[in-house]
């Protein structure tokens, strides 16, 4: 598919600011993916390069957060094989299933989210008591959330994030580092059964990327310098228009 020059700098543009908001609060792709639908890609090769693209951006502030000290790779092996293992099942069982309840249940979720982040008291970036250990808990949360990413996948570094938050005790920045992770993971898992069946548009999944890079550097610089101060406000923000998306704008 051939993509006019402007239209490819812009959606590398996209990709830039798609990248930032991903890597402090996650919801990226609700800017990325109307973006590759206004630029005349078909729906299913749109979620596919949104997929490939925001892989760069995800994958930088990953890299960002893991070489700041605020990701133990190590702590996160099994986690890393359950959550690919998740989103592959999703991904291959999304025909077979009925997931119009979700059209409801994520936004309701998401609003609660936006909630929790907004009146819960003392979300900082220190770490507090876990709820659950993380070694033995963690892999089945991203196995669960990487399943729904396969299937669905709107919200769902959010879901990681007040994961990592409520159940495990880790401050924002922590969380939000983690969560980049996971969610780096689960859209490799995803792109396993995009690239060979060739739904990738490359010329606007490489624009994109380069933006990604770009944004979700910034992005995770900016969650790491600024800390809870910056990813409370933007996952309420970031929570509350996705939800609004889903529920009024599909």
């Amino acid at each position: 598919m051939l993509l006019d020059p402007l239209v490819l700098l812009a959606l590398a543009a996209v990709g830039m600011l798609a990248g930032f908001v991903d890597a402090i609060a996650g919801g990226g792709g609700m800017i990325a993916l109307p973006a590759l639908l206004s630029a005349g890609l078909p729906p299913v090769a749109a979620l596919a390069t949104n997929k490939l693209q925001s892989v760069f951006g995800t994958g930088m502030a990953a890299l960002t957060y893991w070489r700041r000290g605020f990701v133990s790779l190590k702590a996160l092996v099994p986690a890393i094989a359950l959550t690919y293992a998740g989103s592959l099942c999703g991904a291959l069982v999304v025909k077979q299933i009925d997931i119009s309840l979700l059209d409801i249940a994520v936004p309701v979720a998401l609003i609660g989210i936006a909630l929790y982040f907004l009146f819960a008291p003392n979300l900082s970036d220190a770490d507090k008591a876990a709820r659950l250990p993380f070694g033995l808990f963690v892999p089945f949360m991203g196995m669960a959330i990487g399943f729904y990413d396969g299937i669905f996948g709107p919200g769902t570094g959010s879901f990681l994030t007040i994961g990592f938050v409520m159940l495990f005790g880790l401050g924002l920045t922590r969380a939000s580092g983690n969560t980049k992770i996971l969610n780096l993971v689960s859209n490799l898992a995803a792109l396993t059964i995009f690239i060979p069946a060739g739904d990738v548009v490359w010329p606007a999944a490489i624009a994109m990327a380069i933006g990604q890079i770009v944004g979700g550097y910034i992005g995770a610089r900016t969650g790491i310098r600024y800390g809870a101060r910056i990813i409370r406000p933007l996952v309420v923000v970031v929570s509350i228009a996705l939800a609004l998306r889903l529920l009024f704008f599909r």
